[in-house]
């Protein structure tokens, strides 16, 4: 079982069902009246079963059969979990009530084709509200700064009509109650979390993003044909606006136009959900400002480094260590928010692993610190599991890779942990192979040649002696005895596999070989000359300049 645990938590039970009950949940069995607060969301793994935090809400992702949904129950029930989430539909058998009454905790049922990682993401979003300040101006009734359900829920009362509050990319933020009410393309865009592609495309089409834009009034939206009936009830939305800038908009499903009275409350609406977004995007950066310092400060070993373990809440356990970057180091905007976005992803997935992890993007790197909680000679293969998983779950859009470094026992040992990763990573751009996870022991070898390299480069060396004959001999004539020659000592002198390799026939290939020996004055069969022209091509690369 490995735990999702969230700062600062203000949610009960019933507070999570009445926001995302519905659509998204449903009380099968147990007491939806509980008032404890949600201590974190836990996501049930049978290999790994750390400590519950306290009245945690446990996802049985993959859970169906009613002898292992009655096991779980009874695993948690004495740790204080308040819930258990498993897929709907639920079977109810008397063994199953009896476990959850036994141990005090209620049965939900997640509803089908709604993807896990979203619900995991509605609930991090529920348990995380008010970690930002609140002020008299920033509230509406009363309402928490950055509560966004509980703003949907009053918007939807000012309408009378089903919310959603979406980003500028059309992904659900939160949405109110009775969305029952709506059609089926609402209940899709908010099981998906995403307005779904067909109807996105037809939306743009009809320019109705384009007149949203660049608008502050309502925008009456009629509905969209579609085979399957899903958008058969018209919809009002609104741009969320702070100054020229698109923060998001609100979208409420009506039965036709929204009165005078009613779109002038819709635009009130739209400026204090602005105020609600810019506070909750003002403290999250606040948040990843301040731990990016902390773990910068942390892997840099000195004076300070304790102190930021600590202050990280790290600082009484071994340390698995983990980097992560993308393929591409370019520095542009759009790179840079796709770094930071793919560094948010690695956090959530490390507070997945461990409720005491830590994760920020320092210089263009996501470094992770995840407490070791079995034996230290076994941490790098499951920070390497780790890895993996992560990988699997992001897909490869973003074109990450992930490091792995050596167990820090203590704080002293981070720096080097650092060194381990960076060098890794690396290794993994630069090469351009297939590897995406590697460990300092797999890729040793080629970060040593890259280090050469880099000292040949300082010195303003280059290729010498029979490669530079080589590169300056392929160079006038237009032909490729250097790679010939590549291909024979990767072979291992097998000319068959050499000549395959570059789709040649052997007898094509053997020419070109002795060509290339003499021109380049080799003696094929001297083991230190190979040795020297290999390492030589390994350190400048087959086809590198000379200085």
């Amino acid at each position: 079982m490995t735990t999702v645990q969230t700062p600062r938590p203000r949610t009960s039970l019933g507070r999570v069902l009445d926001d995302l009950g519905a659509t998204l949940l449903d009380l099968v069995h147990g007491d939806a009246g509980r008032n404890d607060e949600i201590g974190g969301v836990v996501i049930h793994d049978p290999a790994d079963a750390p400590v519950l935090p306290p009245h945690a809400l446990v996802l049985g992702i993959g859970i169906t059969a009613p002898a292992v949904v009655a096991e779980v129950l009874r695993s948690i029930g004495p740790a204080g979990a308040a819930a258990l989430v498993v897929r709907a539909p639920v079977q109810l058998t008397d063994e199953v009530r009896a476990a959850a009454d036994a141990g005090n905790v209620a049965l939900l049922g997640l509803s089908r084709g709604a993807p896990w990682v979203h619900l995991a993401a509605m609930l991090r979003s529920l348990l995380s509200e008010g970690d930002v300040g609140v002020t008299e101006e920033e509230s509406l009734g009363g309402l928490p700064s950055g509560d966004l359900f509980a703003v949907a829920n009053a918007i939807a009362s000012l309408l009378d009509a089903p919310i959603t509050i979406e980003d500028r990319n059309s992904r659900v933020l939160a949405f109110s109650g009775r969305q029952d009410e709506a059609d089926a393309s609402r209940v899709e865009t908010i099981l998906g979390r995403q307005v779904p592609q067909r109807y996105a495309r037809i939306l743009n089409e009809r320019g109705v993003f384009r007149e949203l834009h660049r608008s502050d009034q309502p925008v009456f939206v009629s509905p969209v044909p579609d085979e399957r009936d899903g958008f058969s009830k018209p919809r009002v939305a609104i741009a969320v606006r702070a100054g020229d800038e698109v923060l998001g908009s609100i979208w409420a499903a009506v039965p036709g136009p929204l009165s005078v009275e009613r779109a002038h409350a819709f635009q009130e609406a739209a400026k204090l959900v602005a105020l609600h977004l810019l506070r909750v995007r003002a403290g999250a950066d606040v948040q990843r400002r301040i731990r990016a310092d902390l773990l910068g400060s942390a892997l840099v070993g000195g004076a300070g480094s304790r102190q930021a373990l600590e202050r990280l809440g790290l600082g009484d356990a071994p340390l698995m260590v983990l980097g992560v970057g993308m393929a591409d180091v370019s520095t542009d905007a759009d790179h840079a928010h796709e770094r930071q976005r793919l560094s948010d992803a690695f956090a959530m997935h490390l507070s997945a692993v461990h409720p005491r992890s830590a994760a920020a993007l320092v210089g263009g790197v996501s470094y992770g610190l995840v407490p070791l909680s079995g034996s230290q000679s076994d941490g790098e293969e499951r920070a390497v599991r780790i890895a993996w998983d992560f990988l699997d779950r992001v897909g490869a859009r973003m074109r990450p890779v992930v490091a792995v470094g050596p167990v820090a026992a203590e704080f002293a040992e981070l720096a080097h942990s650092r060194e381990c990763i960076d060098r890794v990573l690396r290794v993994l751009r630069e090469r351009r192979g297939d590897r995406r996870v590697a460990r300092l022991e797999d890729i040793q070898v080629d970060s040593l040649l890259l280090e050469a390299g880099d000292a040949a480069a300082s010195r303003g060396d280059g290729p010498t002696g029979a490669l530079a004959r080589l590169l300056d001999y392929d160079r006038q004539h237009k032909v490729n005895l250097v790679e010939t020659l590549v291909a024979w000592l990767d072979a291992f002198g097998d000319v068959t596999a050499a000549s395959e390799a570059l789709f040649v026939h052997p007898n094509t290939f053997r020419y070109r070989l002795r060509r290339a020996a003499k021109v380049g004055g080799i003696d094929l069969g001297d083991p230190d000359q190979r040795f020297a022209l290999m390492l030589q091509i390994r350190v400048f690369g087959p086809f590198a300049p000379r200085s």
